[in-house]
């Protein structure tokens, strides 16, 4: 699900919620006192943040990339 930045206008809290995209204008429209605050998106890579490590194959693929070029920095940049 998709996280949303709100603001109260009554207090001018910023805060953030999870729900549905379905969900969102749902919630506007009961709570009137609230708006939705653009912002862009998160994006997150995985495997650097070490949530999921790199397959086999992609290894081997760096590791051959490697071997092959001349002056290659791959092995001081990737774990390979």
């Amino acid at each position: 699900m998709p996280t949303y930045d709100f603001r109260d206008t009554n207090t001018g809290e910023v805060f953030t919620r999870i729900m549905k995209i379905a969900d969102r204008d749902q919630y506007l429209i009961e709570n009137p006192h609230i708006e939705a605050v653009l912002s862009a998106p998160n994006l997150i890579d995985p495997v650097r943040l070490g949530v999921r490590k790199t397959d086999n194959g992609f290894k081997e693929v760096l590791q051959k990339i490697h071997e092959k070029t001349p002056g290659s920095q791959l092995n001081r940049t990737a774990k390979i």
